[in-house]
């Protein structure tokens, strides 16, 4: 998967196609681990080296999870006296976070890091506004590949796109000024329409209010409920909440612009069960999010890890294609039915239906809706495999199925002969 993934970027490059963002990073969504969602700010150099050697000895770094990501709270509250520099906690990280860093790469990781673009972080500690150079020379000098960018206490640099766009700005050219290439992911929490300038600055950028480990749950803290949201973002933000908001953004995303980040894996955490944790795993591989692990990866279940190891829908999420977008919607008792459809770089057809509704249901996809950019190939027959089961049928006009609830099928289709 890797040794495709690098093939797949090099051919890219090869045809000419470039970054917006010129750091020659992204161009496929960004695999690794954070240790947010999990952790918060209980953090320390034996949690994040524990959790990069028990990814490498799980096999999820050969399927391309390459980035630790160090997130929040690893500083002290104030920044050194004499250099303003920022200053790693010493109980928690004895060694520095240079130290760290070497670590992660000996395992044959990347590292990556956290600030906010604002007075502060989000967790109280020196953010980088206004200390952009100097803080990208010190992540530079630490040696991290990849920089989590937040949006805590801005100091009101914010509420239009401009203004947003100037603050992240900054901080794109002081990290490309270090000769370092770092990847770029703006946390901007999908303020002031980012999916419309993010790729000028990033590689990837947040289009939602934090997420919650949870279906479908309402929360007042997270009270928009669809990308049109324009204002408060929140954060307790459920997987479906954080669905509807993404699907209408998959044409400001692709190779060559950037990613619609829909935020960090919550397999793993309990709080979905288990064909919740499909449908979430792979909404957000072909709608071609981040795919960032944010569990406790040294204590997973076989069930948990089959997920997230699923090598057929992570090749749907890497391939250099469009995210799927949504064929349709149907309201059902307690949810909808929603269709999705992809095509691969090598033309074979992803179909997808996701049922978020209390109850299983029958349904049919018809070709002429699977194949409505191109009607010239809903009359052919296709051989179609689905990608949890392993379950190959034969398909004419349509593909006829039942669907449980709370779950999702993923057909890849190619024609038969």
């Amino acid at each position: 998967m890797v040794f495709l993934k690098k093939l797949a970027a090099i051919s890219t490059l090869l045809l000419g196609s470039t970054q917006a963002y010129e750091n020659g990073l992204g161009l496929t969504p960004q695999m690794g681990w954070n240790s947010w969602n999990i952790y918060g700010c209980d953090i320390n150099e034996t949690i994040i080296i524990g959790a990069a050697e028990k990814i490498k000895e799980l096999g999820l770094q050969d399927l391309g999870y390459e980035y630790i990501v160090m997130d929040d709270c690893y500083q002290l509250h104030e920044r050194d006296n004499t250099t303003n520099k920022i200053l790693a906690d010493p109980e928690k990280f004895p060694n520095g976070i240079k130290h760290l860093a070497d670590s992660i790469h000996d395992l044959g990781f990347k590292f990556g890091m956290y600030s906010s673009a604002g007075r502060y972080t989000c967790g109280g500690y020196p953010g980088s506004l206004h200390n952009e150079e100097l803080d990208a020379d010190t992540f530079a000098d630490w040696g991290i590949d990849y920089l989590k960018y937040d949006n805590c206490y801005n100091e009101g640099n914010s509420g239009t796109a401009q203004i947003s766009y100037k603050r992240y700005d900054k901080m794109a050219k002081a990290l490309n000024a270090t000769g370092r290439p770092i990847f770029y992911s703006l946390c901007q929490w999908g303020e002031d329409n980012v999916w419309n300038w993010g790729s000028t600055v990033s590689n990837s950028w947040r289009i939602s209010g934090d997420i919650y480990d949870h279906f479908d749950r309402y929360d007042d803290r997270c009270p928009c409920e669809s990308y049109e949201c324009l204002g408060l973002q929140g954060y307790m933000c459920s997987m479906t909440n954080i669905l509807e908001k993404a699907v209408p953004l998959g044409q400001k995303a692709g190779t060559g612009q950037g990613w619609n980040d829909l935020d960090s894996l919550e397999v793993g955490n309990g709080g979905m069960n288990y064909d919740e944790y499909v449908a979430h795993f792979t909404l957000w591989a072909i709608l071609k999010s981040p795919l960032v692990l944010g569990n406790d990866v040294t204590n997973m279940t076989d069930e948990d890890l089959g997920i997230v190891k699923n090598a057929q829908i992570i090749e749907i999420n890497q391939d250099l294609s469009a995210p799927a977008h949504r064929v349709w919607k149907k309201s059902v008792k307690g949810g909808s039915l929603q269709l999705f459809a992809t095509t691969l770089s090598d033309e074979t057809q992803i179909v997808a239906i996701f049922n978020s509704g209390d109850y299983e249901e029958d349904t049919e996809l018809l070709f002429e809706d699977i194949f409505v950019d191109d009607l010239t190939m809903k009359n052919k027959s296709y051989s179609g495999k689905e990608l949890w089961t392993n379950e190959t049928s034969t398909f004419e006009d349509k593909i006829s199925t039942s669907v449980k609830t709370h779950s999702i099928k993923i057909w890849k289709l190619t024609e038969a002969n």
